[in-house]
């Protein structure tokens, strides 16, 4: 999903959640991934990264974890 210049891999506009799944590329550069959260952060969004691998060896824990943040809501900016 289009998000300014960036694509997430999941979201969810109307509660300004972004979920990111990473695999091996985001070890590679992790520095694209500090800019890309500075800008999606400042456009309101909450981002949440997760580890292909916790997605496949943990799903319960990161329902979990996205559950939280839909409760939480939109990030504050102070």
């Amino acid at each position: 999903m289009p998000v300014g210049p960036y694509f997430a891999d999941f979201l969810c506009r109307e509660r300004k959640l972004i979920v990111e799944l990473d695999g091996w590329s985001h070890d590679v550069a992790p520095e694209r991934d500090v800019v890309r959260d500075r800008y999606l952060r400042s456009q309101g969004y909450r981002v949440l990264r997760f580890m292909n691998e916790d997605v496949r060896d943990n799903i319960e824990g990161v329902v979990t974890a996205i559950r939280l943040a839909l409760r939480e809501g939109p990030p504050r900016c102070d």
